[in-house]
């Protein structure tokens, strides 16, 4: 009888285990007792989703905290309030039965256009490093994984799928790896994902000095290395380079071109093996879900965060505001907050904050209310742009629909439903 476990399974089972059975499930082989685990979106919010969800997060997801993300955590300069938020996201990834949440990401903001810089931390990438390894660090005394991303150059959403960053080496190291670096060696996540770009005309996930030269034997990163979802051009190709497990599911597709190609002697087995062997390892060390979460606290947490990450580039006098003096709120976003990012990242809130509700809660009265504008394609409105210019100080009644009454005392608003624009923003993958 043996102690290793893959000497109990077949090739066809090795195959699978280097493979997702759904979308957010790692494979099971329950001939031979291995469970599947769950995988699943964040890190500014747990978006844990059926088993049957969606990945581009177009679908309904257990109601979360919603933490500020990344590029408001990163003016914060304060890992201490990262590593607390990462404890608060371990807490409810628990309590939710996730093992492993997708995050941080600390791909370095180098293009205003990059349809994701909400999700990391910063251009700087020692910035980026130390909040992204207190992050994980408080994700991970939790007893839950983290799955630091994406690895590497992916700074831009534009033709993601195919661009290739044209990067060379000392650019490489002096700018877009340090923060992963930095991540790898201090804090030990228990997963990095890679990118779906090219690198340098080779895919992320394809790339053998990437994943195995600089990752593993430089850096000496012993967790699993996963794909974005949907990012593996060739399964096989991607095994040599390093990538232990494909997500999400493929269908079992790709799993038989995995055996076919070991048959055919066009794959090591031993590098199969091994990736078995670290997902293997993943799912010893994953734990089970338990407890629930204090809402009202990580609401707390989350309003606190916000005011750590607030910069005022300038006041001309006229903050603080005298809330007794005549106050007008304008604008649609006042009371119908469009939070955090959109896609695989955004998530049902337990609770949701507004302007206009936070103010009058501070002024202790009404204060006067115009929406401006519609959300979504219909844009400005001549009436309500009119109706904004009517609108004087405080005091008076606000119009029909602008508002509700102030929270309950102990700060944070009343659990609400998703709010959503007029017309949501576009999905992204993880």
């Amino acid at each position: 009888m043996t102690d290793n476990p893959l000497d109990r399974l077949t090739l066809a089972e090795r195959a699978a285990l280097t493979s997702g059975e759904s979308l957010w499930r790692t494979q099971a082989i329950e001939r031979a007792g291995i469970p599947s685990i769950t995988l699943s979106d964040g890190p500014h919010g747990v978006r844990r989703q059926p088993d049957d969800g969606d990945h581009l997060g177009v679908g309904h997801s257990t109601p979360a905290t919603c933490f500020p993300p990344a590029v408001a955590l990163g003016s914060s300069w304060d890992p201490d309030l990262a590593r607390r938020v990462g404890e608060a996201l371990g807490r409810e990834s628990r309590a939710m039965d996730v093992q492993v949440l997708l995050g941080p990401g600390v791909n370095i903001k180098r293009s205003p256009l990059c349809g994701r810089n909400f999700e990391y931390f910063s251009e700087d990438p020692r910035l980026s490093g130390v909040l992204g390894a207190a992050l994980v660090l408080g994700i991970q005394s939790q007893g839950v994984g983290a799955a630091v991303k994406h690895f590497a150059a992916n700074n831009q959403e534009t033709d993601r799928m195919r661009v290739s960053a044209e990067v060379d080496e000392r650019t490489l190291r002096e700018i877009y790896l340090p923060a992963f670096q930095h991540v790898v060696t201090v804090a030990k996540p228990w997963m990095v994902m890679t990118a779906y770009n090219r690198v340098n005309g080779v895919y992320a996930s394809e790339h053998p000095w990437l994943l195995t030269e600089v990752l593993r034997e430089e850096w000496g990163f012993r967790g699993v290395v996963v794909s974005d979802w949907g990012a593996v051009d060739d399964r096989v190709a991607a095994l040599w380079a390093g990538l232990d497990l494909e997500m999400p599911t493929s269908g079992r597709a790709s799993d038989a071109s995995v055996v076919k190609a070991v048959e055919a002697g066009a794959l090591d087995q031993e590098l199969l093996d091994a990736s078995a062997a670290r997902v293997l390892a993943l799912v010893a060390r994953a734990q089970p879900g338990e407890g629930t979460f204090d809402a009202g606290a990580h609401h707390r947490l989350a309003r606190e965060v916000a005011g750590q990450c607030a910069v005022l580039l300038k006041n001309d006098g006229v903050l603080p505001l005298g809330l007794q003096d005549s106050v007008a709120v304008v604008g649609e976003l006042a009371r119908t907050p469009r939070y955090q990012g959109a896609g695989s990242s955004h998530i049902v809130p337990t609770r949701l904050d507004d302007v206009l509700t936070e103010m009058r809660a501070l002024a202790g009265r009404e204060l006067e209310y115009a929406p401006g504008y519609r959300l979504g394609d219909a844009g400005r409105s001549p009436e309500l742009e009119e109706e904004a210019r009517a609108v004087g100080g405080g005091g008076g009644a606000p119009p029909p629909g602008g508002g509700g009454a102030p929270p309950a005392p102990g700060g944070g608003g009343a659990p609400t439903p998703q709010q959503q624009p007029d017309t949501p923003p576009p999905p992204r993958a993880p």
